[in-house]
């Protein structure tokens, strides 16, 4: 098969070497020295337990038997202890696999059987950097959730988040209009939550609205209210919700699917201060702060007439343009351990985060329905995981835990198929997967980009 040695994109480890045999286990050192990687290699248990103590490391590499016992067993129990952060791979002879199996069940992060493929090998060690560094960056956020990764309920960690949020530190004090753009689920009724919580008008009242749900003529007395006998069933006088929210925030969801012909008595509302209750003629001073949210595309519905160009730039004071998930990846982890603290709150129990394998599928995952779709998702498994575990890739729904699983399950046996076949259905499934996201392609497949590259081409492939 191809080359697939890890490059630059692969974090560099500190790694712990221990085998009794000093030539195999300097074998082992310069091989992964060789991509950059930091060794410190020692021959027994008891040396091994001093850095164990004393040191830091990201993975361990340890022979399961040494001196006739099974010390690997030994230093993988030490480990979990003393470097709960590092990623542990046993090295077995063949007949030892029972054994290798069992340190699974126990921890380890994956066995590999002698004589080593030093190529295997190396990208073994190098998936288990990655997902060391992974685990570290995420017990490093969770631990700063509340404090500079989350603004009132908006976390990450992102650039496009950071900078959003300056944003609405410096907007939300004042009273200019805002509009927000983002797809479904993104986040446009927290965002406009926040910025009333962060006003002047904070003590007053937020009336979100959302104008899809409403026909013309519901939407027009939801918003400005009717006196009694203006239509059938008014029999009373009722105030909408630019009264309502008098001194406060009204908050229009779904702008974009407005009316025409109510466009322009909002319009009329906005620039006068003023609200005729549908059936009156006497108008009511109102104040608000306004602010709107859409997916669509305002400019292009402008440009189309489906949209009033004069109420288009009446609202949009500040627009404010929010990320999809699939455009802030290195968020998700973080997103995801702030959703289960929140259930965990809720539902008083201790789902204590993701492992490993399942915060890389969730960030390889494009997340169509954006943090709503995550927040649901992390909840359903948050049902079946138990109390002081984590939720695991078994609690992942199909629609994230990749469709390369469903595919290889429908093929049924891979013995036969020529190995560059699997290489080549391995990297078109993963950039399915992935969305066809390259670098997290060849992270997945522990490989170089620039391997991926020479192989898309190779194979073909797009």
């Amino acid at each position: 098969m191809p080359d697939m040695a890890r490059d630059s994109s692969t974090p560099t480890a500190q790694v712990l070497i221990v085998d009794d045999e000093a030539d195999h286990a300097d074998v082992m050192a310069d091989a992964l020295r060789k991509p950059g990687h930091i060794c410190t290699v020692r021959h027994s248990l008891d040396e091994a337990r001093v850095e164990l103590e004393g040191g830091h490391f990201d993975v361990i590499v340890t022979d399961l038997m040494m001196h006739g016992r099974p010390d690997g067993m030994t230093i993988l129990a030490e480990a979990k202890t003393r470097q709960p952060g590092a990623k542990t791979i046993m090295v077995t002879a063949h007949g030892d696999i029972p054994t290798a199996k069992e340190a699974i069940r126990g921890g380890a992060y994956d066995f590999i059987e002698k004589p080593l493929d030093l190529e295997v090998f190396r990208n073994l060690v190098n998936r288990a950097a990655e997902a060391a560094v992974l685990r570290a960056q995420v017990d490093a956020l969770s631990e700063q959730l509340g404090e500079e990764y989350s603004f009132e309920g908006i976390v990450g960690a992102s650039p496009a988040i950071r900078q959003m949020v300056r944003t609405l530190q410096q907007i939300a004090p004042t009273d200019i209009p805002v509009l927000l753009i983002g797809e479904t689920g993104t986040g446009k009724d927290l965002v406009a939550r926040v910025i009333h919580q962060n006003s002047r008008r904070a003590k007053q009242r937020f009336k979100p609205v959302n104008c899809a749900a409403f026909t013309e003529s519901l939407l027009e007395s939801e918003l400005f209210g009717h006196v009694k006998g203006a239509f059938t069933g008014a029999e009373k006088n009722t105030e909408g919700v630019f009264e309502y929210a008098n001194g406060g925030t009204l908050f229009l969801d779904e702008i974009g699917d407005m009316p025409l012909g109510m466009q322009s008595k909002l319009l009329r509302v906005l620039e006068s201060g003023e609200v005729v209750r549908v059936g009156s003629n006497d108008p009511r001073t109102v104040d608000v702060r306004f602010i709107a949210a859409t997916h669509r595309d305002l400019e292009a519905m402008v440009k189309d007439e489906t949209f009033r160009q004069d109420l288009f730039f009446r609202i949009k004071g500040v627009e404010i343009k929010l990320p999809p998930l699939r455009d802030r990846r290195e968020d998700i982890p973080l997103l995801a351990q702030h959703q289960i603290n929140l259930l965990n709150q809720r539902n008083g129990r201790n789902v204590l985060g993701v492992t490993d394998e399942v915060a890389q599928k969730l960030m390889a995952y494009d997340w169509p329905g954006n943090v709503r779709q995550l927040n649901r998702i992390i909840e359903l498994m948050c049902v079946f995981a138990e109390d002081g575990g984590e939720l695991e890739a078994a609690h992942l729904p199909a629609e994230v835990s990749g469709a390369s699983d469903s595919n290889a399950s429908s093929s049924g046996s891979l013995a036969g198929i020529d190995l560059a076949e699997l290489e080549k259905r391995a990297i078109r499934e993963t950039l399915k997967l992935t969305g066809g996201n390259r670098e997290q392609t060849a992270r997945m497949l522990g490989i170089g980009e620039r391997t991926l590259y020479r192989l898309l081409k190779e194979y073909g492939l797009r």
